[in-house]
């Protein structure tokens, strides 16, 4: 065990923001903790780091555990970096240790080589154990593991001498995360990770944390990482933590499990206690009837009420619909340069740009972090020039622009205001429904948007966009601000729409749901591949895989070809097995829990019979079996929801 959380409580101006909090992080867990924006996570963090204090119960319940020996490193915004120091001697930090140790070590062979006999076998001795510490905590591959560190973050052409000040915020907060891993903690806490990551580092970073040796515990809303990483799901929703076993995909399938069965007990229960009423109040004036009565009131009185079940949080609206269908053909862009900045700072970014769009396609740009993503959709849409190449949109287009920095908006009016600046025609009860729609209400429709968060910006530019009704949607990382339950939404209403769509996201769960053609931008070209993020990744590794097969004979590729077809062939008919096996455990799987569900509601229709109240013994017995079918139902149910 590395951590223990025993009754954990917090309060915020006589308000809960968590209570009665219990979880334990054993070796090499790999925990995802999520949780609705506001619901306690940074706070969770930080009290387990001892940054804030948490709240006693009247009996002094309420502490976090660390196990002897144990390290815990945590990752914050620019945490634990001198900004007048270089990269280079910043990252060699961690090994302060070691390098001491060397230098004593070089002082000890310059002794030993002048040592008399009367002390050289000490410090043969000294020596031996310094030399063995170092060699057991690796401090002969330092170079090579700053090395593998500083690349793998994006440092690979960034000089060691660079000073840190001089660093974007972006590339400080993936130096303190390089920092951290060297340190190489036995507990690695991480808030928002994968903030200011392209796709390579964090394809890097996903494969450098699988292998950590150590626990992991994660605050993300990125979701495709927690499904490649994540073992464990923590989710703290209605001031509780409930710990799920499984990746993000398993966390939703045993929610929805869990939050239907709670609703069918909760449904259950409330029957019968209203037939017990029922019965108590009939019966309990009569003679012959009193001591029935007695006994169900008795047995109603006994029972541990299940609380009704807290599944409605309420869930913006998102609505997106046109007007004007469009013609098959939607954009043409050809030979088009992308550049930024004027005189002596202009920059070339792309050489070339080439993008084709029909109707109904949904396009995902994607490339490294400053190759001008943000700048190509600004290009196509005329708000920069272009120096050269065509640029040719169909007829009857409506596009709806939704910007990274909301830089449309008016930060001096209203909500109200702003939407009204758009559309001068609507009533404000009209106005104030769709903003309603996307949970802007109350008191924050009067307010400055110059003050409102970044999420609460988002949707505002959600409510703008379903009022624009474009049949072409041009999005420039939309999922930034935005909790897990709006992406969700967004993504649905994406998914729905029937509309064309060009997208720049770095959120790569969207980008697998929504892409149908991903477009690769790299500074001496462009490459499309049909499908989502999974299907590009794939091709690009296939065609990566026959580059190094092109540099063979052709015999040697014949043979290797041969060699792939037949190994695909097997691999082909073992996983049609396997599949096939698969399903048939899933198939049992269902019937039995459908036969535990029918046995549990069974054993309560019995123990709820009027003859049977009174008999103890049938009582104890019954409710003993009703547990074992529940605990049977939960395994069940688990062991299913993994296999889907």
């Amino acid at each position: 065990m590395v951590l223990n959380i025993e009754s954990l409580n917090k309060y915020y101006n006589g308000e809960v923001l968590f209570k009665d909090i219990n979880a334990t992080i054993e070796d090499n867990d790999r925990i995802g903790l999520i949780g609705r924006n506001g619901c306690g996570k940074s706070t969770l963090l930080k009290i387990i780091m001892g940054m804030e204090e948490f709240d006693k119960t009247i009996e002094g319940k309420g502490a976090v555990n660390i196990s002897n020996n144990v390290t815990v490193g945590f990752l914050q915004q620019n945490s634990g970096l001198d900004n007048y120091n270089t990269i280079g001697c910043e990252i060699k930090k961690p090994f302060d240790e070691l390098y001491e140790i060397l230098e004593q070590m070089k002082d000890l062979e310059q002794r030993i080589s002048f040592a008399k006999d009367d002390v050289l076998a000490d410090l043969t001795d000294e020596y031996a154990k310094l030399a063995s510490y170092y060699e057991a905590k690796d401090g002969y591959i330092i170079d090579v593991k700053i090395n593998t560190i500083l690349n793998g973050m994006g440092f690979a052409d960034k000089g060691r001498d660079r000073v840190i000040h001089s660093l974007s915020g972006g590339e400080k907060t993936r130096l303190a995360m390089a920092k951290l891993l060297l340190e190489e903690p036995n507990l690695l806490i991480l808030d928002e990770p994968t903030n200011h990551l392209d796709f390579q580092t964090l394809m890097w970073l996903e494969d450098y944390l699988k292998s950590y040796k150590g626990a992991i515990l994660i605050v993300s809303h990125d979701r495709y990482f927690l499904n490649k990483l994540c073992n464990k799901i923590w989710e703290i929703s209605s001031k509780a933590l409930t710990a799920y076993k499984g990746d993000y995909s398993a966390f939703l399938l045993q929610k929805d499990m869990n939050v239907q069965r709670h609703i069918k007990e909760y449904e259950a229960q409330k029957k019968e206690i209203a037939k017990l009423e029922e019965y108590v109040a009939k019966n309990k004036v009569r003679a012959s009837t009193s001591n029935m009565a007695k006994s169900r009131q008795n047995q109603l009185d006994r029972m541990d009420i299940i609380e009704r079940p807290e599944t409605y949080e309420k869930p913006p609206k998102i609505r997106l619909e046109y007007e004007i269908v469009p013609p098959k053909e939607i954009l043409n862009v050809s030979d088009c340069p992308v550049v930024v900045g004027e005189g002596t700072s202009k920059k070339t970014l792309v050489e070339s740009f080439e993008l084709n769009v029909r109707r109904g396609d949904k396009v995902a740009i994607v490339g490294p972090n400053g190759i001008g993503k943000t700048s190509i959709l600004r290009l196509i849409q005329g708000i920069i020039p272009h120096e050269r190449g065509r640029i040719n949109w169909t007829n009857n287009l409506k596009i709806a622009y939704f910007e990274q920095e909301n830089t449309s908006l008016d930060t001096r009016n209203t909500v109200m205001e702003e939407v009204h600046r758009r559309f001068p025609r609507m009533t404000d009860l009209d106005v104030r429904r769709v903003l309603g729609s996307v949970l802007l209400t109350g008191e924050n429709v009067f307010k400055p948007v110059g003050v409102i968060s970044g999420g609460e910006k988002a949707k505002l530019c959600f409510a703008i966009m379903m009022l624009q009704r474009g049949n072409v949607l041009i999005l420039d990382e939309p999922t930034n601000h935005l909790d897990l339950a709006t992406k969700e939404v967004l993504e649905n209403a994406l998914a729905e729409y029937d509309g064309t769509i060009i997208l720049v996201s770095h959120d790569r769960y969207l980008l697998n749901k929504i892409a149908t053609r991903v477009v690769d931008v790299e500074i001496d070209g462009v490459s499309n591949y049909k499908g989502n993020f999974d299907d590009y990744l794939e091709q690009k590794k296939a065609n990566r895989d026959m580059q190094l097969q092109s540099t063979n004979t052709n015999n040697v590729k014949e043979v290797k070809k041969e060699s792939e077809n037949i190994q695909k062939q097997y691999r082909t008919k073992e996983q049609r097995a396997l599949d096939a096996k698969k399903k048939q455990v899933i198939r049992e799987l269902e019937k039995e829990i459908e036969e535990l569900e029918n046995q549990i509601s069974e054993i309560e229709k019995e123990i709820a019979l009027p003859e049977n109240t009174s008999n103890y013994e049938f009582i104890s017995t019954k409710c003993n079996e009703l547990e074992e079918c529940k605990n049977l139902l939960e395994e069940k149910m688990l062991k299913w929801a993994e296999l889907e």
